[in-house]
């Protein structure tokens, strides 16, 4: 995403939203801001370059009291991006930014949550003292890129396990479905799927929405599993049901991007190969 589309994000956190209009449409529940009223104050940041165009996914209360929370995607040419933002009570100001835990140990509870949680593919020693926890989406270029930093950091460091769950974003056309057939991939053989996130990834730029079906039972072959048996467990609700899960788990730690990793609850955007290693060695220290 250029320059210049971040830029505007970041204005977000000094705009006013704006009360309901006269005559506008009121939300369902009305401690929340309406659609109607999102769309509008996208427009008025937005609209300026007809090569923006936005989708709202979500409007719901924050678990932070006095809050609502907005989810929606922006995309221009060169790309897109997650936007969330959160709206306060009185509905006149948007407030963009992360919102951190806090305290003398402020990643347990995310720790905890994805200890029971996090049933994805993994690599690396069961009894390692730190988890790295990844969202990924298979379609997202910037997952791509991320991808040899953690491939190299499971193969030099024995501190630390990986443990992938999906997160596809709803502005790629053939994401879900790769992440489907990913799941499928996974409860086969956690190493074919290894090698299967890596022929994805090698291939994204050439698989599209209307070749994916080919591409990803062609991939799941290639990774040592039966590929059609995969394209039907892909098929079947209870596979999407399970990426849903996946993402909802996501969501419930405060995931809007990909790749998002937690490492031992600690949420990590995207960071070098180096800030990665010291923070793992960090999260390794007792009492840390």
């Amino acid at each position: 995403m250029q320059s210049r589309l971040r830029y505007v994000v970041l204005m977000i956190s000094i705009s006013l939203v704006g009360a309901l209009a006269p005559g506008q449409q009121k939300p369902a529940d009305p401690s929340l801001p309406s659609e109607q009223t999102v769309n509008a104050f996208l427009q008025q940041m937005f609209g300026y370059d007809a090569s923006i165009t936005w989708k709202v996914f979500s409007i719901a209360p924050s678990e932070i009291a006095g809050l609502s929370e907005v989810h929606a995607g922006l995309s221009n040419p060169q790309g897109s991006q997650n936007l969330k933002f959160y709206v306060t009570a009185d509905g006149m100001h948007a407030i963009n930014g992360e919102i951190l835990p806090f305290g003398v140990h402020p990643f347990e509870p995310a720790r905890k949550q994805l200890e029971g949680g996090a049933k994805g593919p993994s690599r690396g020693p069961a009894n390692a003292p730190v988890t790295l926890v990844e969202f990924s989406d298979l379609q997202c270029p910037h997952c791509k890129e991320a991808q040899p930093n953690i491939d190299k950091l499971v193969s030099e460091d024995k501190n630390v396990r990986v443990v992938f769950q999906n997160f596809p974003l709803p502005m790629h056309d053939w994401a879900a479905k790769a992440a489907a057939f990913g799941d499928c991939v996974g409860r086969s053989s956690s190493d074919a799927f290894w090698k299967f996130v890596t022929s994805v990834y090698g291939a994204q730029s050439e698989i599209t929405a209307s070749n994916a079906d080919e591409k990803l039972t062609a991939f799941a072959n290639a990774a040592g599993v039966k590929g059609a048996d995969v394209a039907a467990c892909a098929a079947q609700p209870e596979t999407d049901t399970r990426v849903q899960v996946s993402q909802k788990l996501g969501q419930s730690l405060g995931v809007d991007s990909t790749p998002t990793l937690f490492i031992n609850g600690r949420k990590v955007p995207g960071v070098g190969y180096e800030t990665l290693q010291k923070l793992v060695d960090f999260a390794a220290k007792p009492g840390t």
